[in-house]
């Protein structure tokens, strides 16, 4: 026969269960953490280095200052601007009384002028780019279809602004303004693109009075504005100078493809500009 268990050992066997059960927890031994996932850092990006900003009338006209200098020595030039280096050049004209020459007077070839309009009522603004292609200047361009002149006038100053001197009376008024020495020769490679290119058409602008008025004489002048990227001659070189005397200034241009010329007002407003294509 079967015995009712008793209520003390009921209590007696699951006491002795419990502890069983906490015997075998304080065996079990608890599992390690799993590793700790590598951290991978991404790779820093690239760094790519900026251009040098565009090179301004003061540094080009500087630079140019010591290529005259190496040339009249005898010396190698060194720190040419590199073929592909932008710049922006902005120079002042029209800063005295209005051009008197005639608008095919190949002396008046490379700057830009200004001139009154029939019965003084408008202004018109000029500048036709001089012919450099046989020019020693070039040095033997027979590998260039065109070279396009435009003279950096005023070379000794660097400011984009009219000069503001008064005539010494001692030296008296020159009639006659300085030699032109320093350039850009806008060059074109045969089989290239034409675009740009001139072919002896002149920029050309007209200002216009407002409503019946007639234009104002310009006040501070007009600006030139030419922008694009150095290029190089045949020999690999930048600049190029040259001097017909010992004592002469040498004259030197510097190789360049034109993106962009345009007129200004004093005021820095665009009046008219020109863009390849």
């Amino acid at each position: 026969m079967f015995q009712t268990p008793s209520p003390v050992h009921l209590v007696v066997g699951a006491a002795c269960a419990s502890a069983g059960l906490m015997l075998a927890g304080c065996d079990r031994r608890a599992e390690p953490a799993p590793p700790a996932a590598p951290q991978v850092q991404a790779p820093a990006p690239p760094t790519v280095p900026l251009p040098p900003p565009a090179m301004g009338r003061s540094d080009l006209l500087a630079v140019m200052e010591a290529a005259a200098s190496d040339y009249a020595a005898g010396r190698t030039a060194e720190g040419q601007p590199p073929a592909g280096r932008r710049f922006t050049i902005r120079q002042a004209f029209g800063c005295g009384e209005p051009s008197l020459s005639s608008p095919d007077d190949p002396a008046a070839d490379g700057v830009a002028h200004w001139s009154w309009g029939g019965e003084r009522r408008t202004v018109d603004i000029r500048l036709r780019p001089a012919d450099w292609k046989d020019s020693a200047l070039v040095e033997a361009a027979a590998d260039l279809e065109a070279v396009e002149g435009f003279w950096l006038t005023r070379p000794w100053l660097r400011t984009e602004s009219c000069p503001d001197v008064r005539v010494d009376p001692v030296v008296g008024q020159a009639s006659e303004t300085s030699p032109q020495t320093m350039g850009l020769a806008a060059v074109f490679e045969p089989g290239g693109s034409r675009l740009g290119r001139r072919s002896g058409r002149a920029y050309g602008f007209t200002v216009r009075g407002i409503g019946d008025q007639p234009a104002p004489a310009p006040i501070g002048g007009y600006r030139l504005v030419l922008e694009g990227r150095f290029a190089t001659f045949s020999d690999g070189r930048v600049i190029h100078c040259r001097a017909e005397s010992l004592d002469q200034r040498p004259t030197c241009v510097a190789a360049v493809q034109l993106d962009r010329v345009a007129f200004e007002s004093a005021q820095g407003a665009v009046l008219s500009e020109w863009r390849p294509g």
